[in-house]
């Protein structure tokens, strides 16, 4: 990007207008120094409604909306990640594509060669390494030894196009290959499809070279929804709840331990975050790249990364009936 590119408002542009879609134009529209020109979806009628709402046009077709944004984020149906994210990058625009980059691992690796070639920014929306939360255990975390990750909400029927790991899990297989920083080694699980024809709760044991256990549940079929993770290291405990923002870390204490107590020899302490607006955060850093060159903190790389996890995920679940 030129001095000259750098100093104009970027023109922002959002393709798929449904939940996803929808929160991300508004994301754009709050933002200073972008202006959300277009937004397009296959259903003129939803494209035409959230135009209206947030002041912008409907494109006409997708060559219409690469033609009109510097940058867009990509919200359509995981299927279709290819064929959109292709599309713009061979047309010069900068990418947000919303989490899993691709629905298999082939197609991921087109779209970031895709992005290569162009010399364009692509960014994976793994929205939760912008969580406060996360970004609290991850300063306290040396070196995780287990952890208990359970991610659970009700049926929501979108984002079926692909299982549970890919729509769900994956959000926590990136986030604890993140924190471990090492190679998995043996993976095992069962997954079960309930209201839909793929698996849409899974749970999955996964080994690290160096030791590290990671116990994962998710599912998109529960009666309540859930997002935690807890991490135990040599000389602390950490919990942290994506929901709430509440952190907790526990440690050996330095006072001498009373054996009438038994857990006089812990010491916790609470803290509660605000939660932010982690995908307003996770827009504004990927705006940021754009305007510096700099890498995205979720690159094609760690999507790829992810991605790849999350098939190997699903190659070791042991599935009932047809799917297996």
């Amino acid at each position: 990007m030129t001095d000259a590119e750098a100093t104009k408002a970027l023109r922002a542009g959002v393709a798929g207008a449904g939940h996803l879609g929808t929160w991300h134009a508004r994301k754009y529209a709050e933002l200073a120094d972008v202006e959300l020109v277009a937004v397009y979806d296959v259903d003129g009628d939803k494209a035409a409604q959230l135009a209206a709402e947030l002041d912008c046009r409907v494109a006409v077709d997708e060559a219409d909306l690469y033609s009109s944004v510097d940058v867009l984020s990509v919200a359509v149906p995981t299927v279709a990640h290819e064929q959109v994210g292709v599309a713009a990058l061979q047309a010069g625009v900068h990418l947000l594509m919303e989490k899993p980059l691709a629905h298999d691992l082939e197609s991921g690796r087109r779209i970031a060669a895709a992005a290569t070639a162009a010399e364009r920014v692509l960014q994976v929306g793994h929205l939760e390494r912008f969580n406060p939360v996360f970004r609290s255990l991850k300063e306290t975390v040396d070196e995780a030894r287990f952890i208990e990750c359970h991610r659970l909400s009700p049926f929501a029927g979108r984002g079926t196009d692909v299982d549970v790991v890919r729509d769900v899990m994956i959000h926590d297989l990136d986030l604890v290959e993140y924190l471990v920083g090492k190679p998995v080694v043996s993976i095992e699980g069962i997954g079960v499809p309930v209201l839909s024809d793929t698996i849409d709760i899974a749970n999955v044991r996964l080994r690290f070279e160096g030791g590290c256990v990671a116990n994962m549940t998710a599912s998109r079929v529960s009666l309540k929804k859930e997002r935690k993770m807890r991490v135990f290291q040599e000389d602390a405990y950490v919990s942290i709840d994506f929901d709430s923002g509440r952190v907790m870390v526990a440690r050996r204490g330095s006072e001498p331990r009373d054996p009438a107590r038994p857990m006089s020899g812990i010491e916790a302490e609470e803290t509660l975050l605000s939660n932010g607006d982690p995908l307003k955060t996770q827009v504004q850093a990927f705006l940021d790249c754009v305007r510096t060159g700099s890498k995205p903190v979720v690159d094609g790389e760690q999507g790829l990364r992810a991605l790849e996890l999350a098939e190997r995920v699903v190659q070791a679940l042991e599935v009932p009936g047809d799917l297996g």
